[in-house]
């Protein structure tokens, strides 16, 4: 018997600013355009499977626009957490997965929202640039020690540094991964791995 992998997708509502987190089944998301609204009826995030593929639409609190992003149908039914961000702040706006990593990476975008309403009378390069310290730090020790390589084998990369996030990138394959600097909790994160691995691309 085929069980039916319960999926829980989250984002923040642009207008009234509350996050919305729903779940649906595998087989629903298959079967038809997923369409989740926010309670104050003013944003909607629209999910469709179109063959090895899932189209996003994801309204964005940072920059206000919405954002068209795509995955393969495998990542978006069965990885554990998949995290959409916009471009222009760097921050995620949409995620896709399991219950327990869904709802934890859903509070910590609410403190960085938080931190961000705070602080943006002060506006620097970074949300919170000691967080953003903190976590370059580690990166570089990582790094030191040789613990940053990529899925594809190689151990050539390089890095972009955000507004709230540092992105490594693979050399070889161009792969990327995201790493948060937002939140103190993004720096006890980081401060647990001994080292980084981007997912090749295949």
């Amino acid at each position: 018997m085929v069980q039916d992998t319960k999926r829980f997708i989250s984002y923040i509502c642009p207008h009234c600013r509350q996050s919305v987190i729903v779940e649906r089944s595998v087989f629903s998301i298959a079967a038809s355009p997923v369409h989740i609204k926010c309670p104050c009826g003013k944003s909607e995030l629209r999910a469709e499977m179109l063959g090895d593929r899932v189209e996003l639409e994801v309204p964005c609190l940072f920059c206000g626009h919405e954002h068209r992003v795509s995955c393969s149908s495998k990542a978006f039914l069965y990885q554990t957490a998949l995290a959409f961000s916009c471009a222009a702040s760097g921050l995620d706006c949409c995620y896709v997965g399991e219950e327990g990593p869904v709802y934890a990476a859903t509070a910590r975008l609410e403190q960085a929202v938080d931190k961000l309403e705070t602080e943006s009378a002060q506006q620097g390069a970074f949300l919170d640039e000691l967080v953003m310290q903190e976590v370059l730090s580690e990166i570089k020790d990582i790094a030191q020690r040789g613990g940053i390589s990529c899925a594809c084998g190689s151990k050539e990369w390089t890095f972009r540094v955000n507004f709230s996030s540092v992105d490594l990138i693979c050399k070889k394959c161009g792969a990327e991964m995201r790493i948060p600097a937002a939140t103190a909790d993004d720096i006890d994160d980081i401060c647990c791995k001994t080292n980084l691995v981007i997912r090749g691309k295949r």
